[in-house]
């Protein structure tokens, strides 16, 4: 047993428990006897009490202490370190952080439902495709927020974007160098996976929130921006129903002007180059994020399960099992055999 060594070895103060107990089973077990004998002479001992000898009282205890020892010696996690066994691991191929756009012109109904839904039932197809990735939920307006930490549980998630609003940011506008440095902060700081992309789905032009830095900073630690842009590059009036008259009415301005909303093509596409990413430029149309995974995302992601080989120690606790349960039989056969039957009177 020189070759073992155990995984709990703190443990090994139960045995002045375990010792305290059968001390206190001997005493009741001789006690009794000698109480016994105050009252009744050892002739009349014999013929009226079932009694065992007093070495296979011992016996019993002996293996009543053996039974309580070799199930601390299981709970220690006896382990022989010469016995090793050979395991593959695997590490998350890639970590994604998407970083939703929540501002008010996601409202506009030129995709329908509206710009909004659309993007969240096409992110909710996208995580099909996505098995084996962490993903993360960012929304941004004016400011940004982590809805979602990065996280293999894809129903958190979903849940997390079923609730995505406008209201989930309480600043209005387009801030996206604030969404790309908040999407950084989601990574991991150690970097762990393979491959970090961070997926933008945007409808609008940047208000003075210096994303070109953020890319860059993006580029540092090694995260792959890939851009999709809503609505149209030369601006559009953003259209939403009113719930009240179910009539299509114009969003306008504190100054009852139009809202014109439009997607600043040419700063995402330098946002994407500056990190080898690419900017895909959806417009009105119907949003397929699942063509878009196959044709831009994966390329990216790096398929990387890994298969390392690391030395397990044998266990041996269900050896300290067996004879914890051997030992508690002949317990069980001592104290039920061998024993004295009183003797009936003639």
């Amino acid at each position: 047993m020189s070759s073992w060594s155990w995984a709990h070895l703190e443990l090994v103060h139960l045995f002045w428990p375990a010792v305290a107990l059968v001390a206190f089973l001997g005493y009741g077990e001789f006690a009794h006897k000698s109480q016994l004998g105050r009252f009744v002479s050892t002739t009349m001992q014999k013929r009226l009490a079932v009694s065992a000898s007093p070495e296979r009282r011992v016996m019993r205890l002996f293996f009543v202490f053996a039974t309580l020892a070799f199930c601390i010696l299981a709970l220690m996690r006896p382990q022989t370190k010469g016995a090793a066994t050979s395991v593959s691991t695997s590490r998350v191929a890639a970590d994604i952080v998407v970083a939703l756009d929540v501002s008010k012109s996601m409202l506009a109904e030129d995709a329908a439902p509206n710009r909004l839904a659309r993007a969240k039932s096409e992110i909710n197809r996208m995580l099909d495709q996505l098995a084996g990735h962490r993903v993360s939920l960012v929304v941004f307006a004016g400011k940004a927020s982590i809805l979602s930490p990065l996280t293999p549980d894809y129903g958190f998630f979903r849940m997390m974007l079923r609730g995505a609003s406008p209201t989930s940011v309480s600043r209005g506008g387009t801030a996206i160098g604030e969404a790309i440095r908040t999407g950084l902060a989601a990574f991991d700081e150690d970097g762990g996976a393979a491959s970090r992309l961070l997926l933008l789905i945007t409808d609008g032009e940047d208000h003075d929130s210096y994303p070109e830095e953020a890319a860059k900073l993006a580029k540092e630690e090694g995260v792959v921006i890939v851009a999709i842009g809503l609505g149209s590059e030369d601006g559009s009036r953003i259209l939403i129903t009113n719930p009240r008259t179910g009539v299509q009415e114009v969003v306008k301005d504190r100054d009852g002007n139009d809202v014109i909303t439009r997607v600043d093509g040419d700063l995402l596409e330098a946002i994407t180059r500056e990190t080898d990413g690419v900017y895909i430029p959806a417009k009105v149309a119907a949003l397929d994020l699942q063509e878009i995974v196959d044709q831009h995302i994966e390329p990216i992601v790096e398929e990387a399960s890994l298969k390392a080989t690391r030395s397990v120690p044998g266990e041996r606790y269900p050896l300290m099992l067996l004879l914890a349960l051997l030992s508690l039989l002949v317990s069980v056969f001592l104290g039920t055999s061998g024993t004295s039957q009183p003797k009936r009177g003639v």
